[in-house]
């Protein structure tokens, strides 16, 4: 029993091989996110690891990452810049109602609608590019649709998201964990619950199906 635990075919062996998988999946988001106007494909290429890691499909990471990267730039890098924007406006508007007397309330109560329309739009977006081809904007009306359609699964999504952040800014030993594996674990919880969504969807007649490539993607 003991043996099979440390077994190439254990939980042990698994265990750390995912992890250093996570480790460098981590490190290629952020390596390639450094311009910043790339942000947009290095997580549309790192949906498309998280995804294969949920389906038990991966491969190599590294090289996965970089042919998804190099295959949903075009799409990935405005989806992208258009995310940071709306993540910006969502800011200032709870900045403005910290420093603003008399009216701030105004400013909340948009802070509010802005983070909830700008997450339903985006919380599935990423996934979506990894997963489907599609038009920018017909992703994000297939990310609300589906958030709206799961609305309460995506509740308790959001939930878990909630309890990791806290979990990785808990202390300097958690915050140095986050640095290595953050990223990534954020968005294998997502792709845990996006994945279970789209394979319902895909039973679906008529449904569109995943994209070619990721299906006969080398392992």
């Amino acid at each position: 029993m003991v043996m099979k635990f440390f077994s190439v075919d254990g939980a042990l062996y698994k265990f750390l091989t995912r992890l250093w998988d996570m480790i460098k999946l981590n490190f290629m988001w952020l390596l390639f996110s450094l311009p910043i106007v790339t942000v947009g494909a290095a997580t549309v290429a790192a949906y498309t690891v998280t995804l294969k890691m949920v389906d038990e499909q991966e491969g190599y990471v590294a090289r996965q990452f970089v042919r998804a990267f190099k295959e949903n730039w075009r799409q990935g890098i405005p989806m992208g810049l258009l995310a940071l924007f709306c993540s910006y406006a969502v800011y200032l508007d709870f900045e403005l109602q910290r420093v603003t007397e008399g009216n701030s309330t105004m400013f909340l109560i948009f802070g509010i609608i802005a983070a909830f329309v700008f997450g339903m739009s985006f919380i599935y977006a990423f996934p979506l590019s990894a997963r489907y081809e599609n038009t920018l904007i017909g992703t994000l009306k297939n990310s609300v649709n589906i958030a709206t359609r799961y609305f309460l699964r995506t509740l308790l999504l959001v939930a878990v998201l909630a309890v990791e952040v806290i979990i990785f800014i808990f202390n300097y030993t958690t915050l140095l964990i986050g640095a290595l594996i953050g990223p990534a674990c954020i968005m294998l919880t997502i792709s845990g619950f996006a994945l279970h969504f789209f394979k319902e969807i895909e039973k679906e007649p008529g449904a569109v199906q995943e994209k070619e490539t990721d299906r006969d993607g080398e392992k």
